[in-house]
């Protein structure tokens, strides 16, 4: 537990005090880190007797997330489909940016409504009121147990998995900043909730046909550049369409992952056109201290995460997208050469 988040937590308790509706939202493309922490979230707010509405936000639910408790309770909405003059606080957890909650439309909140940032990525821009950005933690879901802790929350069952698959899902257990606090929370977690190991089966083995035929799209498109330090694995709308791959599809793939588990291709990039002329982009790292994909992602104008894992969106067909991000990353790296 850190000193900023035990100075932040009464700010945001506070907040929480005072408000009687608040509103949630999962980041786009969400992963078991958003959806955990929304619902874990959700879940300790009606326990006070909140009205509490959790959103998706700009994409559809993830199936493999389907059996968390609460998750029925997330609104296919997006941010402008809503009633926003109805919230008094908005709890914005795990997005770096605006563009995080919607790009349906230009962000405006209503005068009345308090924004509360809870976030553990380097690329945050602190856009809300009030604002906890820490980015020692490797998951969200480990600072939302924090937070429950200096509250003293009893954490229920419930609360406990969506939690733990948070942290599970987003440290890997093994991904840097994984420490002995993160093992600790999701011990104390796991006892709460003992069946976790069924809670993991389902997340991972619930995948649809077309999640294979695009992981299998991707490897078979894989170049290297600069020199094999870069490899990226593109794969265009016309050959998603062809085999009824949707977007919800190409989604934690790990095709990142694995290109770079592969010795000397230090840097595993996925690029997917998710809709003709807009690139979806996922970075990996084998090295985050010494090529930080944040700031490749950051660099692209639409982008941001963690150094060691990162995401953009670029609008542009699949070919100019792979040339402009090939000298993108050659202008935060020149030290890598030419492509």
């Amino acid at each position: 537990m850190t000193d900023k988040v035990k100075q932040m937590a009464p700010v945001i308790w506070e907040e929480i005090q005072k408000a009687n509706n608040i509103l949630l939202h999962c980041h786009p493309n969400p992963d078991a880190d958003s959806i955990g922490s929304v619902l874990a979230m959700m879940h300790f707010l009606k326990s006070l007797g909140k009205n509490v509405t959790a959103i998706i936000g700009d994409s559809e639910k993830p199936t493999n997330l389907d059996f968390l408790p609460g998750f029925d309770q997330i609104e296919p909405k997006n941010y402008f489909q809503i009633d926003n003059s109805k919230f008094d606080l908005f709890l914005i957890l795990d997005s770096s940016s605006l563009d995080q909650i919607s790009k349906k439309s230009e962000m405006i909140f209503p005068q009345k409504l308090r924004t509360v940032v809870v976030d553990h990525h380097s690329s945050n821009r602190e856009f809300g009121q009030v604002n906890l950005v820490d980015t020692s933690y490797g998951s969200l879901a480990e600072m939302i147990y924090d937070l429950f802790k200096l509250w003293h929350v009893q954490i229920s069952p419930q609360m406990a998995i969506c939690l733990f698959l948070g942290i599970y899902t987003d440290t890997g257990f093994r991904y840097p900043r994984t420490t002995s606090d993160t093992f600790a929370a999701a011990s104390e977690l796991a006892k709460i909730y003992p069946d976790f190991p069924e809670a993991i089966f389902k997340l991972e083995n619930s995948e649809e046909p077309e999640r294979i035929k695009f992981i299998g799209l991707a490897l078979s498109s894989v170049e290297t550049y600069f020199n094999n330090n870069v490899a990226i694995a593109a794969v265009s709308f016309d050959q998603m369409e062809k085999l009824g791959i949707k977007a919800r599809h190409t989604e934690k793939t790990d095709i990142p992952n694995y290109l770079k588990s592969v010795k000397g291709w230090n840097i595993g990039i996925k690029m997917n056109e998710v809709e003709v002329g807009k690139v979806s982009v996922s970075f990996r790292t084998r090295d985050a201290s010494r090529w930080d994909v944040a700031k490749i992602a950051t660099a692209t104008g639409s982008g941001g995460g963690h150094p060691a894992a990162a995401g953009a969106t670029i609008k542009k067909p699949l070919a100019e997208a792979k040339t402009f991000l090939l000298e993108t990353i050659e202008k935060v790296y020149p030290e890598l050469g030419t492509p």
